[in-house]
């Protein structure tokens, strides 16, 4: 095992061969989702999470060896190299480390020290550093007086020398080392008011928390508050302690220049060391915050993208507006647009008649089944208007709050453009928020993963890195999935593993010119489709049309034959899976996935996901999701209570607890101490975006239109 190999077993508390076989199949071209999914053997069966978080600690790693090479490599160059310094920069554990040890050896700027260095003052302050010569320094400067170079007085000289000091002083690398840990172990982020005027961020105008104890969240919102000029930031309880800690390192017992040395370590630390050392500590904080909050934000993305479809259904989609009117798109049990209407039962038209009319006739022509309203501007006002208009109803209709977070931004999108070009651009907004309800990882995977509402702080994070989390989020979601190969959306198609934007036109391109794709092998014939694509992509795409019915689960092409031998086994053949399932199902469960593995040599995990598979072939695992609350009335704010119990959607999980609409126009929020009777430090232990709940009211703020939920229910 190679150096990084050993740090990421003993870091991720892995097995060897773990760690080794997943580096392999990365570095063979292999993506996460397919790995995750079929090389269970080789990995010790590490989730798709584990991977990324592993897949990122790797890159980490590799850029930080390259990094070294080349802080090698350049400091070689300049002939400074020492066995020593070699040695510190290999065994560097981060950037950081690294940075400090080349410091000395970059190429600086002109600064004060570089001049007094160019007026040949550095043996003079060699001298004063090194403290082995008693000298009277003043006498001894007056060597360093020369006016062609500018020094024209022993002051000239000395404070030339001292300011040589001061910077060596500021690069070396265990001092700002140790400094960094005091100010990790002692420091205080303090926060005062900028500007004297109101603003949300109230609370830390006079705000002080230990740099070791500050939470992300808190860290973030301080720093937007100073990006926005309301707050002024620094870290203060540590100037004392630092001073203290270099001049034990620097001044030796009995140095004859104690008292200058003194004065040029309190100017190294302010001038040169404090300004760059605590932006260094605050960038780290800074950075630990920002991948707390794009976890939070994948954690929550998944869990909305992978909400139960409700299959089968006619819905209509109600994106409510004021002014311009509430748009309606009607959409088939398949997802296509069957109408489309502008109502305005809101303010300031309130036609309420004529809206109920025109929807009226749309629901009895279409017997739609359920309306999509969407949760943004007059949304509660509709959902009113809703929960009357249903009444009068003949057949069964419910109506659920759907998130419309990206909405505009599909509607506009060059892709909404290409599938609906002769429908308004406000309108498309209605059949999205429709298609959301029926199919949400279908629908939301047109949008960018940002805009879909369920993060904190999200626009405050590397966007790189937010974008780079969230597409492995998306392809995660969709490839646990899987993806009906005959009816998938390029921008659908685009998530599978091993399927490029390009190849994923291909196949819809392919359709187009030859109908359905019959079986998983016709894939093949798609253009720049190859081998390695099949293989990373076939496990994931679906096609219920296929005469064999193992092109309809997750089981892969390449263990085809194993399932076969199985079925075979208790008696049955791959067309039985059609008309004898129920027969199967009782058969599969005396199967010995062990004696199998073993008799096959094929792997136990493979083996069990066969199985799985052979007993729901073409199982949705969204199905086994909380299905979305559906309604057929309405709660209005004025109606809650103290100490009522309700039942709400978890829309939105941030680290200090999670907003559950329960029905009212704004969410709830359950704070973190009122999740749960015993301690818990992230709310991700007990909820998650989309988790039905039962919540208890415990305060009510009408003028904020805030409410304050609890889930502990029966506290002693």
């Amino acid at each position: 095992m190679n150096n990084i190999e050993e740090k990421l077993v003993k870091e991720f508390k892995l097995k060897p061969f773990q760690v080794e076989n997943t580096i392999k199949l990365i570095d063979e071209g292999n993506t996460i989702p397919f790995i995750a999914r079929y090389r269970k053997e080789q990995t010790g069966e590490l989730s798709d999470e584990q991977l990324r978080d592993l897949f990122d600690r790797l890159t980490y790693l590799r850029n930080l060896e390259k990094r070294k090479e080349e802080v090698i490599r350049l400091i070689d160059e300049q002939g400074k190299l020492t066995e020593e310094l070699q040695e510190k920069i290999a065994n560097s554990e981060t950037m950081t480390e690294v940075e400090d040890l080349y410091r000395p050896y970059k190429q600086k700027k002109r600064t004060r020290a570089t001049i007094a260095k160019e007026k040949g003052l550095e043996p003079l302050a060699l001298v004063i550093f090194e403290q082995k010569e008693k000298l009277d320094i003043w006498e001894f400067a007056k060597d360093y007086i020369n006016e062609e170079k500018g020094v024209s007085t022993v002051e000239e000289a000395i404070q030339g020398a001292k300011d040589i000091v001061a910077e060596m002083i500021s690069d070396v690398a265990e001092y700002r080392k140790d400094i960094r840990k005091i100010i990790y172990d002692m420091g205080v982020i303090s926060s005062k008011a900028a500007k004297d005027e109101k603003s949300v961020y109230d609370m830390y105008y006079d705000y002080n928390e230990a740099v070791n104890k500050i939470p992300s969240h808190r860290i973030l919102a301080i720093n937007r508050g100073e990006n926005e000029e309301f707050l002024k930031v620094k870290i203060e309880g540590t100037d004392e302690a630092i001073i203290n800690y270099l001049m034990e390192q620097i001044i030796i017992d009995d140095s004859p220049y104690k008292d200058i040395l003194v004065e040029i370590i309190e100017d190294s630390y302010k001038r040169l060391i404090k300004p760059s050392v605590e932006n260094e500590v605050r960038n780290d904080l800074t950075g630990v915050a920002e991948e707390q909050a794009i976890k939070v934000f994948g954690q929550n993305a998944k869990k909305l993208l992978l909400q139960p479809p409700l299959k089968g259904l006619t819905v209509m989609g109600f994106d409510p507006a004021y002014r311009t009117g509430c748009k309606i798109a009607v959409i088939d049990d398949t997802g296509k647009l069957l109408d489309t209407t502008t109502v305005y039962p809101t303010e300031p038209q309130n036609d309420i008649d004529g809206a109920k009319k025109k929807l009226l006739e749309l629901i009895n022509k279409f017997k739609i089944d359920m309306i999509a309203i969407g949760n943004g501007t007059a949304s509660r006002e509709s959902e009113i208007f809703v929960a009357d208009l249903i009444k009068e109803v003949q057949h069964e209709i419910h109506y659920a709050i759907v998130s419309e977070a990206g909405a505009s931004v599909y509607s506009a999108s060059k892709l909404a453009t290409e599938e609906y070009p002769d429908i308004n651009v406000s309108l498309r907004g209605a059949i999205s928020i429709a298609r959301r309800l029926q199919d949400p990882l279908a629908e939301l995977v047109k949008i960018d993963p940002k805009s879909i509402g369920v993060g904190q702080y999200q626009h405050d994070v590397n966007q790189n890195r937010l974008e780079e989390s969230l597409t492995g989020v998306v392809e995660d979601a969709v490839n646990s999935v899987g993806v009906d190969l005959n009816t998938a959306t390029p921008s659908l198609l685009k998530y599978v593993s091993g399927i490029s934007k390009t190849i994923a036109n291909n196949i819809v391109k392919y359709r187009e010119e030859n109908g359905k794709i019959k079986t998983r092998k016709e894939l093949l014939k798609v253009s720049k489709l190859g081998p390695a694509a099949f293989t990373q992509c076939a496990g994931f795409l679906r096609i219920p049309e296929s005469k064999n019915p193992l092109d309809n689960t997750a089981v892969h092409p390449e263990s085809y034959d194993i399932a076969e031998k199985i079925l075979n086994n208790i008696g049955y053949e791959l067309v039985d899976l059609k008309d004898k399932l129920p027969e199967i199902k009782l058969k599969l469960k005396d199967v010995v996935p062990a004696k199998i593995a073993s008799e096959s040599g094929i792997g136990l995990p493979t083996v069990r996901d066969i199985i799985s598979e052979l007993q729901k072939p073409g199982r949705d695992p969204r199905d086994d999701m909380p299905k979305p609350i559906l309604r057929s009335d309405v709660l209005k704010m004025e109606d809650l209570k103290e100490g009522m119990i309700l039942t709400g959607t978890v829309r939105n999980v941030i680290d200090f607890g999670a907003f559950v609409d329960i029905g009212v126009k704004n969410d709830g929020l359950v704070h973190i101490s009122e999740m749960s009777n015993r301690y818990i430090k992230n709310p991700m232990e007990v909820v998650s975006v989309g988790d039905i709940v039962k919540v208890k009211v415990i305060k009510i703020d009408l003028e904020k239109k805030k409410v304050s939920l609890s889930m502990k229910l029966n506290e002693e």
